[in-house]
């Protein structure tokens, strides 16, 4: 994977935790930077362990699935790119945490955020990634956006954050045919 498909990767799984940090961020009057640090951090903690938990299932399932593994990881990738766009297209989401949400509430929203990056750590299992890197990768950017997110929320809402989601399914749908392309070609 080259480290452009890796900064997109990350950026397209860090979408959704921007999106809820975004409503998150518009409950608030005025979100400190301490605050949005904290979130950011959450997020992008779990943003970065799912993709691991999602590769080592998939190193486990490897050996049997070899045959088609190009085929799941196109399936995966492109379920969750579709997923994605259909959540974005469906309009504006009621998900917005409350003011005063609890700790183990935003906890619960960052892994709830995080299933779509478990997913796509299945189907690295099948390319020749370095999962580290990417969960790195994933993981700071998840922090970043979701910061920025929180941040932005009083002036942004969720208007832009479903166009975004929309690219970033897109771009993930893109990666999953690069991935078949790539083993049908070889």
């Amino acid at each position: 994977m080259t480290p452009v498909s890796i900064g997109i990767l990350a950026l397209s799984l860090s979408v959704d935790a921007f999106i809820a940090a975004l409503g998150r961020g518009a409950t608030r009057q005025q979100p400190g930077l301490a605050r949005a640090l904290r979130t950011g951090l959450i997020f992008g903690l779990a943003e970065a362990v799912t993709p691991l938990i999602g590769w080592a299932l998939g190193i486990a399932a490897s050996r049997y699935v070899a045959v088609v593994d190009h085929w799941i990881a196109f399936a995966l990738l492109g379920g969750v790119g579709l997923r994605m766009i259909l959540s974005a297209l469906q309009g504006p989401k009621d998900a917005a945490l409350p003011a005063r949400g609890s700790f183990w509430a935003l906890l619960a929203t960052a892994f709830g955020t995080s299933v779509d990056a478990m997913a796509v750590g299945v189907s690295l299992a099948f390319a020749d990634v370095h999962i580290l890197t990417v969960a790195v990768a994933i993981g700071v950017a998840t922090t970043c956006m979701a910061t920025a997110g929180l941040m932005a929320g009083r002036f942004l809402g969720v208007r832009f954050g479903r166009a975004a989601e929309a690219l970033g399914g897109v771009a993930l749908i893109c990666m999953g045919g690069g991935v078949l392309l790539t083993h049908l070609s070889a």
